[in-house]
């Protein structure tokens, strides 16, 4: 039996266009549950190595974006501090699709509609490969963390 093509993403062709190794990892929606927990153990893969990608905006800098581990809840104060910032917030969800061209549940690092400046904590280097959304919901791109860290020109911090 023939395997199904999955459709390029706008962050799949990024990451075509820079020669950089991937994987498209296919997943099976719900849409009561948009969380990473459902889609590490969907993909049957450590919640560690399944990273979630929140938009937020500070009080000087302006947007930006944090990528963690998806059952983490981001530190509000220290992403405020290492994006120069005051204080800092979660952008609405009304404002996500217009701001990075993403929904929620589908939201990736790479490809957004402008470049954010993006901050992606330190675990993501203990682990030879990591998951983040692939730009829809349903489909991850499986990828080393230094490329992920390339391609989104990301600072390496803490995020929790």
């Amino acid at each position: 039996m023939a395997k199904d093509k999955i459709a390029k993403t706008n962050a799949a062709r990024l990451l075509d266009r820079d020669k950089v190794k991937y994987e498209l990892v296919p997943y099976e929606v719900d849409e009561n549950d948009l969380s990473c927990v459902h889609v590490a153990a969907t993909l049957g893969e450590n919640i560690e190595q399944v990273f979630k990608t929140l938009v937020l905006q500070g009080d000087k800098s302006g947007y930006f974006v944090c990528v963690i581990p998806g059952e983490h809840e981001i530190d509000l104060k220290l992403a405020a501090k290492i994006s120069g910032n005051k204080k800092c917030d979660l952008i609405p969800m009304k404002e996500l699709l217009p701001l990075t061209g993403y929904i929620r549940g589908g939201c990736s690092p790479i490809g957004m509609k402008k470049h954010f400046p993006t901050y992606i904590h330190h675990t993501c280097n203990d682990f030879p490969y990591i998951y983040v959304s692939a730009g829809v919901r349903g489909l991850q791109v499986k990828l080393a963390p230094a490329d992920l860290i390339k391609v989104s020109q990301a600072e390496v911090c803490t995020l929790f």
